[in-house]
């Protein structure tokens, strides 16, 4: 492969995966959530046991306080809540709420409708096929945002 075609490749899936995430942000906004599409990256990460803002700030790739900031927003608008760590008495589990959970099943709703439009281009054998190849190379991992 070309050094152009890889870099139209990167280019594609990039674009994709942006336009997936609006798409996705979009629809829970839709179902009525004043969502932003950082938390979603957060939520995969609180689901289903909670964490700590350190391991939060981990998954995300972002600082302690940038963490703190994002659970300070979601606990304020009822998405979240802190809780006692039920090992480590210094630290506070961060764990979805009713209302977390629900935003997160509109997710999910949002992600299926976006997938299916790419089945009406592709078929669907074909977006089978994407799902199985970019499988084998996607790595294993925290799913984050590019800051």
């Amino acid at each position: 492969m070309q050094n152009s075609e890889a870099l139209a490749l990167a280019a594609a899936l990039l674009a994709a995966a942006g336009d997936l995430t609006q798409r996705i942000n979009d629809g829970v906004v839709a179902r009525g959530f004043d969502a932003r599409p950082a938390w979603g990256f957060a939520f995969t990460r609180l689901a289903p046991d909670g964490a700590t803002v350190t391991e939060l700030a981990g998954h995300l790739g972002v600082t302690k306080q940038a963490a703190s900031q994002l659970v300070d927003e979601i606990v304020r608008k009822g998405y979240a809540e802190r809780r006692p760590h039920p090992v480590d008495a210094r630290a506070r589990l961060v764990v979805l709420t009713e209302r977390g959970w629900a935003c997160t099943r509109a997710a999910e709703e949002a992600a299926a409708e976006a997938v299916r439009s790419w089945t009406d281009v592709l078929g669907e054998s074909d977006v089978r096929a994407l799902c199985d190849r970019l499988g084998r190379i996607a790595p294993h991992g925290p799913i984050r945002p590019t800051w």
